[in-house]
């Protein structure tokens, strides 16, 4: 098989390559036709020389623009040399380059054309280089991602699963000596700790929306206030004695967004603050728009995040020191997959502390698609 692949590879190497030439001479020939036609024209109607010379230099910034290599432009500027001394300057029909002042104008012409194609092809390959980085920087974010992720997920799940099966073993080795009430206590502990692992991996379900070739998502326009709505109502299944207080504006804004993955954002930072915060103030959940962008903002009043962790906490794992005595509702997976998410919608995400607890933020662009009335600023 490897053999085979191989060959195939030498095959089809030199066909691209007698394709790319075939390209390049037909690109070169169309772009001079079309050039020695308007020429022709021009100089018929003005008998002007330097206009036919503007239109070939054009002509060889077009094929040194559309081809690969110097090869096609340097020909070009040759080619445009002796076209004009041959067709549009007399003796017509014949190359003359003895009458005064011929050989120093169309030697300037040449050396134009030929750094013009020069310099094109130049940039074009410098284009080209700085696409190849970009996508060689893209393809370095994704494996970062994905490596965070699985240190995340190998993080996140040992200590719950580790919980349901230590529970599972008390209940099936001394289940018969328990009470009706200790009974009940493990099978909730079994119940909570699943409740977190579907969690989570809706979580990681949620990034499967998300492009791998563009590390993008489809947006369309949602209803702000539906989505918010949907997340407080999923969150409140989940949580039922969480307290949130929601500021949004009246007007009706429309963003461009997945809703699903930004209602999976909204839940993991709002369930992060009910677990992590260590208080019982309610939670405040704000929405701002301004011209460009949408602010959400999940403040919560309780201990705060440790300074030291504040730079690391979206790269998917979490010290132990600001976990909650519920230790297995770990704060990394849900973090790393709430950045994948707003960076695939172009938006940005933080967080910091505040003189009562800590402030998530993070915002959407609102593209071209302007909320429906003037929304107060003096929030900003």
């Amino acid at each position: 098989m490897s053999w085979f692949k191989r060959n195939s590879r030498l095959h089809h190497e030199p066909f691209c390559g007698r394709s790319v030439l075939c390209r390049d001479v037909a690109v070169s020939l169309f772009c001079m036709t079309v050039a020695t036609l308007l020429a022709s024209g021009f100089f018929l109607l003005s008998h002007n020389t330097a206009n036919v010379a503007i239109l070939y230099v054009l002509a060889t910034v077009l094929i040194a623009q559309n081809t690969e290599g110097y090869i096609p432009g340097m020909m070009a500027s040759v080619i445009s040399v002796i076209l004009i001394n041959m067709v549009f300057t007399y003796p017509y029909m014949a190359l003359n380059f003895t009458r005064d002042g011929y050989p120093l104008t169309f030697l300037g012409m040449l050396l134009i054309s030929s750094l013009t194609s020069t310099l094109t092809t130049h940039l074009k390959d410098q284009t080209r280089v700085l696409k190849e980085r970009e996508h060689m920087l893209m393809e370095a974010e994704k494996e970062k991602m994905r490596a965070n992720l699985l240190r995340a997920i190998s993080h996140d799940l040992r200590t719950p699963l580790t919980g349901i099966l230590g529970a599972a073993s008390s209940y099936l080795e001394q289940g018969s000596q328990m009470t009706d009430s200790d009974r009940a206590d493990l099978v909730e502990a079994i119940a909570d700790e699943a409740q977190w692992l579907l969690h989570m991996v809706e979580n990681l379900l949620s990034v499967t929306r998300i492009n791998d070739r563009t590390a993008g998502v489809t947006t369309s326009l949602e209803p702000l206030e539906e989505v918010v709505s949907s997340a407080l109502q999923r969150l409140h299944k989940r949580i039922p004695d969480s307290k949130v207080q929601v500021r949004i504006p009246d007007d009706l804004i429309m963003v461009p967004m997945d809703a699903t993955l930004i209602e999976q954002v909204l839940i993991n930072l709002l369930e992060n603050a009910v677990y992590h915060s260590g208080s019982a103030t309610p939670i405040l959940l704000t929405v701002s728009a301004d011209s460009r962008l949408v602010w959400f903002r999940i403040r919560d009043y309780g201990r705060g995040i440790d300074p030291d962790s504040l730079d690391t906490l979206f790269d998917g794992y979490t010290s132990t020191q600001n976990r909650s005595s519920d230790s297995h509702k770990g704060m990394g997976i849900g973090l790393s997959i709430c950045r994948t998410i707003i960076n695939a919608h172009h938006g940005q995400i933080s967080v910091a502390n505040h003189p009562d607890g800590a402030e998530f933020t993070f915002t959407l662009p609102l593209g071209e698609h302007i909320y429906e009335s003037e929304i107060d600023r003096s929030d900003h």
